[in-house]
């Protein structure tokens, strides 16, 4: 059955000067633009399409793919401000709507915004917000702790960068585990770094877990090694050279120090690394 919002195989039912008319089933014949059209078709063929609605309500066919599905949450960019609200560009000819209502700061021209977009069902138009919150999966989660996911980042406060965590929930990337510039709307690779009682969620960019730690030792005693035994790198260091040495976190770092320290591999000072002689090749 054709939906509003849907990607389908619809039977070509006939065609007139503008385009092909599709089978919609209770939405009735979808038109396919001619500019739209295929260049191979036939009578009672099939064609995938998606459906939206035009400028005037009426369900239309197009075979392009829309930025993002309903459902989904993207970084559109404002092409243009009307009395109803602004318009997003989400690749089809027809431009998606982000009605006042739906925007909880006003969006400027040329700007581009982090939306989700969903079927509005009083008006069974598609339209977008800015109202992330409301949207996000309040139950609880169903990864584990070290598990790969996608994450979008949509906002930052003091504790960190807020991530939507496979399109679905949120949780958080702590300020002292990111070291590089990142935006609202920009995709990362992450890992669930751990799930709280009160059902929040922590964020890393690297994976965490103790064969994370056990890899950083090797790297640490080799580079120490290679230095003539002594590194001036070590807890007083800034968290900034520690990733930019090493590519991990201060706490991933000292986790690994901790493990050495304890395994007399080496010893540590208020001004770098020692390698131990009892310490393995």
């Amino acid at each position: 059955m054709a939906k509003i919002g849907e990607r389908v195989k619809l039977e070509i039912l006939r065609e007139k000067p503008f385009g092909l008319y599709l089978d919609g089933g209770e939405l009735g014949e979808v038109l396919l633009p001619r500019r739209e059209m295929p260049a191979t078709w036939q009578l009672g063929g099939l064609v995938e399409v998606f459906i939206y609605r035009d400028s005037e309500d009426r369900p239309v066919a197009t075979l392009q793919q829309p930025k993002a599905m309903p459902g989904e949450f993207a970084r559109l960019r404002v092409v243009e401000l009307t009395p109803v609200g602004a318009f997003l560009d989400w690749g089809l000819p027809k431009d998606l709507l982000v009605p006042f209502r739906e925007q909880k700061i006003r969006l400027e021209l040329g700007h581009a915004y982090l939306v989700y977009v969903r079927l509005d069902e009083a008006s069974g138009r598609i339209i977008a917000t800015t109202r992330l919150a409301r949207h996000l999966d309040l139950r609880p989660p169903p990864w584990r702790g070290g598990e790969r996911v996608d994450l979008i980042l949509y906002g930052k406060t003091p504790l960190g960068y807020k991530a939507i965590i496979n399109g679905s929930h949120s949780g958080l990337l702590f300020a002292n585990e990111v070291f590089q510039s990142m935006q609202p709307g920009e995709h990362v690779k992450g890992y669930i770094a751990g799930l709280r009682p009160d059902g929040k969620i922590d964020l890393t960019l690297h994976p965490p877990g103790r064969h994370r730690v056990s890899d950083l030792e090797q790297q640490i005693l080799a580079e120490v090694a290679a230095r003539g035994g002594y590194w001036a790198l070590g807890d007083h260091s800034p968290a900034e050279e520690i990733h930019q040495e090493l590519g991990v976190s201060k706490r991933t770092f000292k986790q690994a120090t901790g493990a050495l320290l304890r395994k007399r591999a080496i010893e540590l000072s208020d001004k770098g690394i020692r390698l131990l002689p009892s310490s393995p090749d």
